[in-house]
């Protein structure tokens, strides 16, 4: 294979924007696993009495990520998500106002490989979305295991992330104030599996709970499709039915999380690599859908919204795939 290496001459600034997502990329991949080790060697040395008291601090603040989290805008605002918004770009695109008194649950989809966007705009301040939507705090909602990792589950809850759970998605609909958004990716990581350039599959058919808790609070749905998540890494072929496909699903029912074998481009050559290409995300949030609230909606009530959900997130996707260079023939698959 013929390997293409990125030029010397290339500006300081583009080696930011690469570094900005390495350490990233690291982080995504590795730092959970690093912090337990680091809490495991901590214990069985002379600083046992650090973990020790950071394992009562767990015990007190449990409940964190269920009730909101513990955001800094210090870390939120931290030059290094500037830089990794640049690399590709991100771009948060509105296409309807939000009422900051009313409370809001965005379904953002595809999940693609690292839900890169989702991250960018949601866990950031550097893409505008105060700006965008202001008076709006968004909480963006990720699987639970990263909440029982020791330190990690800081430094997520520092950037706004929250628990998955019913009770934490609760918490955050039920601010009487409004001004709140839950982010959920609805697809989870079991859509990532299908996640390569050119595919518009989501998970989205058997996927109800959304639904139904926005019934139960009143909260404004709204579709959320980010367009260039799924072109950022190629991914081993794993049609259904193959031995590495039902390694990942079985991998994803035992521990709750799966992660494709993806690969892109490399940080000093183009060819290969974990890193993403610099392809341009562009994150549309779409027009609310009006939720009356009903504290015990019935099946059919719950059926119904999720088809007129289906309905906007197709025109949704439609109307803007022109524009983002899609073809006019291509369609979301649902499944």
């Amino acid at each position: 294979m013929k390997v293409e290496f990125a030029p010397l001459s290339i500006p300081w600034t583009r080696r930011a924007q690469a570094a900005a997502v390495c350490q990233w990329l690291c982080a995504h991949l590795a730092l959970a696993q690093c912090c337990c080790i680091i809490f495991i060697i901590l214990l069985l040395g002379d600083y046992w009495f650090i973990p020790v008291f950071y394992a009562f601090w767990l015990y007190y603040d449990w409940e964190s990520p269920q009730t909101g989290g513990r955001r800094s805008k210090w870390v939120r605002n931290w030059t290094v998500w500037k830089y990794f918004k640049e690399y590709f770009p991100i771009k948060l695109i509105k296409t309807s106002d939000l009422d900051p008194n009313k409370n809001y649950l965005f379904g953002f989809h595809p999940h693609g490989v690292l839900v890169v966007g989702a991250f960018g705009n949601f866990c950031t301040e550097h893409t505008g979305f105060k700006e965008i939507f202001p008076g709006m705090t968004p909480y963006l909602h990720v699987e639970s295991c990263w909440f029982r990792c020791p330190f990690f589950r800081e430094y997520i809850m520092y950037a706004g992330m929250v628990s998955p759970s019913k009770k934490s998605i609760s918490h955050v609909l039920s601010n009487k104030k409004g001004g709140n958004i839950a982010v959920i990716v609805i697809g989870g990581s079991r859509e990532s599996l299908d996640a390569r350039p050119g595919s518009f599959t989501l998970y989205l058919l058997k996927r109800k709970g959304f639904i139904k808790i926005a019934l139960e609070h009143g909260a404004q749905l709204v579709p959320v499709f980010s367009f260039g998540e799924n072109e950022l890494f190629n991914q081993i072929e794993n049609p259904k039915g193959s031995r590495l496909r039902a390694f990942q699903e079985t991998m994803q029912n035992l521990v709750g999380f799966t992660l494709p074998l993806f690969h892109g481009r490399g940080i000093f050559q183009h060819s290969f690599g974990l890193m993403p290409y610099r392809k341009p995300i562009n994150t549309v949030v779409g027009e609310p859908l009006a939720v009356k609230q009903n504290p015990n909606p019935t099946p059919e009530e719950i059926d119904q919204l999720h088809e007129k959900y289906l309905q906007e997130l197709q025109k949704l996707f439609d109307k803007n795939k022109k524009k983002y260079g899609i073809p006019e023939h291509k369609s979301l698959a649902f499944v």
